[in-house]
């Protein structure tokens, strides 16, 4: 071989090597020597899921409907049970009694000037015989529910927001005594009930107008996939912003022998009679308003002038509830890891519905279990994951998240050392790829994003979704979304402090059966995934994030993501406080002209203008300077060479990492509901599931709480203290010997 060929040989091996390393791939948490083994089990994982037993498990599961109690919710949960073990997992159900309210009485009627007798029942649609199924059916309420008899006159409140009862105060319109009818969105309904309270209401209805979820968006079920007139949205106004979970037992498992409160010292039930209702309903109720013309904003899709009120219509509502202690199944199935048996990577979805469920949760829960079968036959042939796996179906969730809060807090103690994160999924629809939670897994979770194809597009999910978020105004890169609340990461994240995410799919699977008796196998093969396609790309995404957190050699956490996150809250939190005293300065300055004007004409009445309450300073430089000192942190431990430690150094170092999310919690909880831990994520206290990012902070600001703004500040700057020394202990890891 000539001295040029040998040349042109040794280059064409260097471009070849250079070409290998540019396109090799990194995964976060790996060495490189096991990374391709890693992506080879992701792809031997993938090719074992099916299809055809997501569609046979959502025809068994929404068969009939099973809601916390019922006779074949005990049946679902045994079923499952037999299944995990024979994909060779421990599994076993942990049972609770919980408190569960049953409609005994549900009266609604419309008084005066003219009658009506609302008649509360979905009618069977054609085609569709799981919406026959008679007394099975539960009927429409809201959970948690006070009983009462009440009568009134009838206010249209729209929402029934905060944003609705200024409105209504400018227009001099007072719901105190009165009964308030609002349309289901606009928040959680939870919200409508308390804040009505709040306002001095003695009732409440709440409907799904047309314009939201019913004919105005499209063809209502059967025709199409949206509320028919007869539909009613069950579910739950237990004021779970308060704290979740069974309501009697706060904070402590509901098991047999446990202390109970006095249902009437309950604080999470409503203080008012609530209750949901169809359009078809609502109409003569708000035909018989009069009283303001509403705002063109609250007008609905009903063929009706919108008025206000309050009257002349006038409401007699009546319920009354059975009050009982009913088992709730949780179904825990474990898979021991076969280096690390005592570090946890949990996963969950319900498996109770309001009905039937077939989307809600059952869409979930069938990519669930075929991604737990999948992992277990892996496990069979040799190949079990290095970190225990525990699957969770938890029941009780749609009354208020009751099965996995009650489980949370009855093992709190061993899963705040044992466990490394909560992965969730709840419903599951088709479209675009929605995950939201702690950003310290963001990097992994858009890792994993970018190797699972969108079975639509044939693009990764990962691309899918960032085209979607620009089109949105958002960002050209993968960012996940806060957890508020809504779904069973609750008490995993923001009470236990554990690092969680909630994962699924939708936005092209819109319709109104939402928690009705419409909820059903047919309407879901027609409109939401028909093919099961995206359940199995649930199952794919969800897999392999539960399979590299099982497997890392270091915990793929990532703490920029996290520092730059929690930057830009306390941005959007300086910037807020700041509008809100340039407008009060606005505001008084104006009132102040005008007084002077007013003073100056002796033919105008002079009135002393009103002026707005100043805006004090707040210090924000304990917050500023913490995250100083947590940026410089960070940069130290990513400076770390982690392919170099010893197997005991990466030992020590993750059973510190897998803590880093109880940094961000306090003992002593947010103001007025220490049962929220979570210092950087919580729901709003008036937006339910709706997330406040930083909201000891935020929500003093927002109700003008200003000594307690300001002692947020200090809390909030003693966390990210706390997450500081917390990142600094990782990094004297590798100097210990």
């Amino acid at each position: 071989m000539t001295k040029t060929n040998m040349h042109k040989k040794y280059l064409s091996f260097l471009l070849i090597l250079l070409f290998v390393s540019l396109n090799a791939q990194n995964i976060k948490g790996f060495k490189p020597e096991n990374v391709q083994k890693q992506l080879d089990l992701e792809t031997a994982f993938e090719s074992k899921i099916s299809t055809a037993n997501l569609d046979s498990w959502m025809k068994k599961m929404a068969a009939r409907p099973h809601y916390v109690g019922t006779e074949y919710g005990k049946e679902l949960a045994e079923w499952m049970l037999k299944q995990f073990k024979s994909w060779g997992y421990d599994a076993k159900i942990e049972t609770y009694q919980v408190l569960f309210p049953y409609p005994k009485v549900r009266v609604l009627e419309l008084t005066e000037p003219t009658t009506y007798k609302a008649k509360l029942k979905a009618v069977p649609v054609e085609g569709d015989a799981y919406t026959a199924q008679g007394d099975e059916l539960l009927p429409s309420y809201n959970a948690f529910s006070t009983d009462g008899e009440v009568e009134s006159e009838l206010v249209f409140v729209n929402y029934g927001i905060p944003a609705d009862y200024e409105a209504l105060d400018k227009l001099g319109i007072d719901v105190k005594g009165k009964i308030v009818i609002a349309k289901y969105y606009g928040s959680w309904r939870g919200i409508k009930p308390k804040l009505a309270a709040e306002k001095g209401a003695i009732g409440c209805i709440i409907y799904s107008d047309p314009k939201d979820d019913g004919y105005v968006p499209g063809d209502v079920y059967p025709k199409g996939a949206f509320k028919n007139k007869t539909g009613v949205q069950r579910g739950s106004v237990m004021d779970m912003p308060l704290y979740p979970g069974d309501v009697l037992t706060p904070g402590y498992g509901a098991t047999p022998e446990a202390e109970r409160l006095n249902r009437k010292d309950a604080p999470t039930i409503t203080k008012i009679p609530v209750l949901p209702i169809s359009y078809e309903d609502a109409e003569p109720l708000l035909k018989a308003l009069e009283g303001p013309v509403a705002p063109d904003k609250w007008r609905g899709g009903l063929p009706i002038t919108y008025h206000i009120g309050p009257g002349p219509a006038k409401v007699h509502l009546k319920l009354e509830f059975d009050w009982q202690l009913k088992p709730a199944y949780n179904v825990i199935a474990t898979l021991k890891g076969s280096e690390f048996p005592d570090e946890w990577v949990l996963r969950g979805n319900h498996h109770d519905a309001w009905v039937h469920g077939a989307a809600d949760p059952v869409s979930g829960m069938v990519a669930l279990m075929e991604e737990a079968r999948a992992v277990g036959e892996l496990a069979k042939k040799g190949q079990r994951p290095r970190r225990t796996l525990v699957y969770c179906a938890w029941d009780a969730e749609e009354p208020g998240l009751i099965g996995s809060t009650e489980w949370v807090e009855h093992h709190k103690e061993e899963l705040q050392k044992k466990a490394i994160a909560y992965i969730n999924t709840d419903g599951n629809g088709r479209g675009f790829f929605n995950a939201g939670g702690s950003h310290t897994l963001q990097t992994m979770v858009s890792e994993v994003a970018e190797v699972v194809t969108d079975p639509q597009k044939g693009v990764s999910i990962k691309e899918r979704k960032i085209a979607r978020d620009m089109i949105n105004g958002g960002e050209d890169k993968f960012e996940l979304y806060a957890l508020g609340s809504g779904s069973d990461y609750t008490p995993f994240i923001q009470h236990a402090g554990i690092a969680s995410l909630n994962l699924g799919f939708g936005g092209e699977n819109a319709g109104g059966e939402y928690h009705t008796i419409y909820d059903t196998y047919p309407h879901y093969k027609r409109f939401k995934d028909p093919d099961f396609a995206y359940g199995a790309t649930l199952a794919n995404t969800a897999g392999r994030i539960v399979l590299r957190l099982a497997n890392a050699d270091i915990l793929p956490f990532n703490f920029d993501p996290l520092q730059e996150t929690i930057a830009t809250y306390l941005k959007e939190v300086m910037k807020s406080c700041e509008s809100m005293r340039k407008e009060v300065e606005k505001h008084n300055k104006l009132k102040e002209e005008n007084a002077f004007y007013l003073a100056a004409d002796p033919t105008k009445p002079f009135v002393e203008p009103k002026k707005k309450e100043a805006i004090p300073y707040l210090d924000f430089t304990p917050i500023q300077n913490s995250m100083i000192r947590l940026q410089a942190s960070i940069v130290r431990f990513n400076s770390i060479n982690f392919n170099s430690l010893s197997d005991s150094e990466l030992e020590k170092l993750n059973k510190l990492l897998m803590h880093s999310e109880l940094a961000l919690t306090t003992d002593s909880g947010l103001p007025r509901r220490p049962w929220y831990k979570h210092q950087i994520y919580a729901p709003g206290f008036y937006t339910g599931y709706g997330v406040k990012t930083l909201p000891g902070v935020r929500e003093a600001i927002e109700q003008k709480e200003w000594q307690e703004a300001q002692e947020q500040i200090k809390i909030l700057a003693q966390t990210l203290n706390n997450l500081d020394n917390h990142i600094n202990s990782l990094c004297s890891i590798p100097t210990k010997k």
